[in-house]
């Protein structure tokens, strides 16, 4: 017999969720005549071919750009963001308190040693960043995405900003590794902030060397290219870099240091802006400052809101907390758990960043963790939407000073919609993941039942849901599992899997104008076959380690296209049962 209902409990304050439903320098004006576009944003030239007709007349798709094929005109500003957002008065970069700014200027540390290129996304460079793929065999992009180079028209910044980590208010942390080298404007009008991870230290490393080691950096540069072939909203890498200079880490946090390489990401986002980016403005009542960074941000990256709008702010607050819960519901659906849902790694875009010690659910548990440190589990996966709903109350806490009586009511009537947004887009994503048209009253129950006997199975959360996919209507009917939907067998050996089969079947006979083939096309094309487990991850970090990039050039290819069958992979035994082998390896996520 299938489990109850689940109902669905809510507070404003905790959200609770089934266990099952889970200048110094010039500002250097770019000034070369017709050949770059006019704007303050970098750019490139772009040689374009057109008819008679404009470029918005006929649309982007009937002109032809050749890419920037070198580094030559290519260029990037950050004026678009110190001519609004204070700069540190302070040039000197050591560690210290910084007050009353958003910035701080911050040039890279350069390797010592040689960097060697790793890894780049042609998808990004070529889509993005509008450069051929062959600058990434020039010594010039070497130079640039190591921190070596700095671009003309940069000025290089670290961010300042603030955070609840685990619970506790940090306060001042900011970008302790990382440089955010320009916004770049591309040949579609978009614009991207270019960050280095890894370059060295600021003003906000605190007790940290400002370095990245090859380990974490290959795990973040597949991860955030992985997600966004999932479909999920994600910071981008663009290349990876590594250098024998010797960087020194607790891998295990268990007091045993050891010796890694360095390395550098480039990464791009439309913005780095976090909740933790206005907690320490309201936090040391810079609310003057806070209101000129909130009224950036909502004009840059909130088209939707009226900057002349009294209420801007409520509208602001709303729709940050309506695209985390879908945010967080799309984590839910690929079983992927963040590690570390501090406020300063939630994006006011609502995309996610900042991967550290991220994980892929394998056997389905809600208790899930990927974070070695994280002793008291509070970001594991079954916990996710709460912590959602605790970052949002910390984000509103921010924005109170700036409200009246009557918007702090309106906001925290928002605050309070917050779970029926994500249980909702939870349930259409699972809803889809199952092939079920339309809405049946046994939804829920079917969701939780399978989840139910997913985890006392210790079945595999992705192939299980994509097994369902390729399986036929007339094989489950009969419980007949060929073998090659092993995680499927796994589930069958549990006492309720015909009863849930029966259940499931029933459902999908009520699916109009529906066919066999019809669900199993709609269904594979939103579970994937593969996802980067930890295992595979720790597989190519350690051919990294000796030089041998094979793996990671594999799980790139392999992890641009998730849905589709990839015989590499398939020999590799991304799809199969998890090796013994990577059961044994102590997978570490720190960096």
């Amino acid at each position: 017999m299938a489990p109850s209902p689940l109902p669905f409990c809510c507070s404003s304050r905790r959200l609770r969720i089934p266990r099952l439903l889970l200048v110094w320098v010039t500002c250097l004006a770019v000034a070369i005549g017709t050949l770059l576009q006019p704007g303050l944003e970098g750019n490139a030239r772009l040689l374009l071919h057109f008819s008679n007709k404009s470029n918005r007349e006929q649309g982007y798709c009937e002109t032809e750009a050749r890419l920037a094929s070198s580094l030559d005109f290519w260029t990037l500003s950050s004026e678009n963001l110190i001519a609004v957002l204070p700069v540190d008065p302070v040039k000197e970069n050591y560690v210290r308190k910084v007050k009353n700014c958003v910035f701080s200027i911050a040039f890279p540390t350069p390797f010592k040693s040689r960097v060697h290129l790793v890894a780049v996304s042609k998808e990004v460079l070529e889509d993005i960043l509008d450069l051929d793929l062959s600058v990434s065999e020039t010594d010039d992009f070497i130079q640039l995405v190591s921190g070596k180079k700095i671009v003309f028209g940069s000025i290089p910044l670290a961010h300042r900003y603030g955070g609840h980590q685990f619970g506790i208010w940090a306060d001042q942390l900011g970008d302790g590794r990382a440089h955010l080298i320009g916004i770049y404007m591309n040949r579609l009008g978009e614009k991207w902030e270019l960050q280095l991870k890894g370059s060295g230290k600021t003003p906000y490393s605190r007790n940290g060397d400002g370095r990245a080691v090859l380990r974490s950096s290959v795990r973040e540069f597949l991860c955030s290219e992985a997600m966004y072939y999932l479909g999920i909203p994600t910071s981008r890498a663009a290349s990876l870099v590594v250098s024998d200079d010797e960087v020194w880490r607790d891998q295990f946090y268990n007091g045993n240091i050891v010796k890694e390489r360095g390395a550098v990401v480039l990464r791009v986002a439309k913005s780095w802006f976090r909740i933790g980016s206005l907690e320490i403005l309201t936090h040391y009542g810079e609310l003057d400052l806070l209101r000129t960074l909130l009224d950036f941000i909502i004009q840059e990256h909130f088209p939707s809101v009226d900057i002349r709008e009294p209420n801007r702010y409520v509208e602001f607050f709303s729709i940050v907390v309506s695209e985390t819960a879908q945010l967080i519901a799309l984590w839910m659906s690929i079983g992927f758990a963040h590690g570390v849902c501090n406020t300063d790694n939630f994006s006011l875009l609502s995309i996610t960043i900042d991967y550290g010690p991220f994980g892929f659910m394998e056997a389905y548990n809600p208790d899930f963790v990927p974070n070695t440190s994280d002793d008291e589990r509070r970001y594991k996966i079954g916990n996710q939407a709460n912590i959602g709903m605790f970052n949002l109350n910390k984000l509103l806490q921010a924005l109170n000073p700036l409200l009246d009586p009557r918007q702090k009511q309106l906001a925290a009537q928002i605050l309070e919609g917050y779970p029926v947004l994500y249980y909702t887009r939870f349930r259409e994503l699972f809803k889809a993941k199952l092939g079920l048209l339309g809405e049946r009253k046994g939804d829920d129950d079917l969701i939780a039942f399978l989840l139910h006997l997913m985890e006392k199975t210790e079945a595999d959360f992705t192939m299980t849901f994509r097994q369902l996919s390729e399986i036929t209507q007339s094989q489950l009917q009969e419980l007949h599992i060929p073998q090659q939907f092993w995680a499927l067998k796994m589930i069958s050996k549990h006492e309720l899997f015909p009863a849930w089969v029966s259940q499931y079947l029933v459902r999908l006979k009520s699916n109009m104008n529906d066919s066999d083939f019809e669900r199993r096309k709609r269904m594979m094309a939103v579970n994937p076959r593969y996802v980067l487990k930890n295992w595979m991850a720790e597989s190519a970090v350690q051919k990294a380690e000796r030089n041998d990039f094979s793996e990671v050039y594999l799980l790139q290819q392999v992890l641009q296209h998730p849905f589709q069958k990839h015989s590499a992979a398939e020999r590799a035994g991304y799809s199969s049962p998890t090796p013994a082998r990577a059961r044994d390896l102590r997978v570490s996520c720190s960096s």
